[in-house]
């Protein structure tokens, strides 16, 4: 795999300083996506708030999406610095492109305490070695794309991401709201904990929503099914890398109204939870399909 793709997110991720608490970020098609990619989003904003502390890692975000991004143009990053505690730091962010909020989240961080433990066990699947990545399982079936998206849909992405019970987007098949994935970056990355953390902020959103759609049988590529992040959440439990592999595993307590909860847990593979996340998502039937 080519490193060029993990060096473009990093790139983006590089907020430029504007002014005290203000960031700009750059936006690119870089997953293949007609808008912004909501994880783009994610890990800039989780960027902008880290810039404006120290010595703190994050322990959690929570963000709402607004306004579908526009990949053609820079998105400025605005930071409140709501409070500096003992043991808690908070921020609030919004990001804003064409003079309108797109996106909003709020991001505390906190300092490293020892406590009491516990957590849920790893789920036991399969892989990650042996398991076809999403490139090569894209590959075996873009002949069925219209040639002007085909392009965008094998395009190589800066996160790996290997599933255990891939779906075909082209022939979904009813099934329980559960899936698991092995997901790493492409490659070696600097030795910054709070890099990491956004480089998964970003990973966090690929194929969360979909889990929702698992029991109706139908995916993202169906014309007359709008689908959209509304909201994301995420916990940071424990440390890790993102670029040795972590098993993302996600599931759908439940759909309704048009909308899809969906829930992740990240583990390593020695077993350690290290995330938690939480989404709701738009699943909106049309009754008129259209064309691509």
């Amino acid at each position: 795999m080519s490193s060029n793709v993990m060096q473009a997110l990093l790139d983006l991720l590089d907020l430029e300083a504007l002014e005290v608490n203000l960031f700009r970020g750059q936006s690119t098609n870089i997953v293949g996506t007609k808008n912004v990619f909501g994880g783009q989003v994610l890990g800039q904003a989780l960027m902008a708030a880290g810039r404006t502390v120290e010595g703190r890692l994050a322990h959690s975000m929570h963000g709402y999406f607004l306004r579908a991004g526009d990949t053609r143009a820079p998105i400025v990053y605005q930071v409140e610095r709501i409070r500096d505690g003992k043991s808690f730091t908070t921020r609030n962010v919004r990001a804003i492109q064409h003079g309108e909020i797109i996106f909003i989240s709020a991001a505390s961080f906190a300092v490293h305490e020892d406590g009491l433990e516990h957590q849920s066990p790893m789920p036991q699947v399969e892989g990650p070695e042996g398991v076809l990545n999403e490139t090569e399982l894209r590959q075996k079936i873009a002949h069925l794309l219209p040639e002007k998206i085909r392009a965008s849909f094998e395009r190589e992405r800066p996160i790996e991401i290997r599933p255990v019970n891939p779906v075909n987007p082209f022939a979904p098949q009813r099934q329980e709201p559960l899936r698991h994935q092995w997901i790493r970056a492409q490659s070696k990355l600097p030795d910054d904990p709070f890099l990491h953390q956004c480089l998964l902020a970003f990973a966090s959103d690929f194929g969360l929503m979909g889990t929702a759609m698992l029991p109706h049988g139908v995916s993202f590529v169906q014309a007359n099914l709008q689908a959209a992040s509304i909201d994301h959440a995420m916990w940071f439990h424990r440390d890790f890398r993102i670029d040795e592999w972590l098993l993302y595993e996600m599931d759908s307590t439940s759909a309704s109204h048009s909308r899809g909860m969906n829930r992740g847990s990240i583990f390593t593979q020695e077993g350690k939870l290290v995330a938690s996340v939480a989404q709701e998502g738009l699943m909106r039937l049309r009754e008129v399909a259209e064309k691509y």
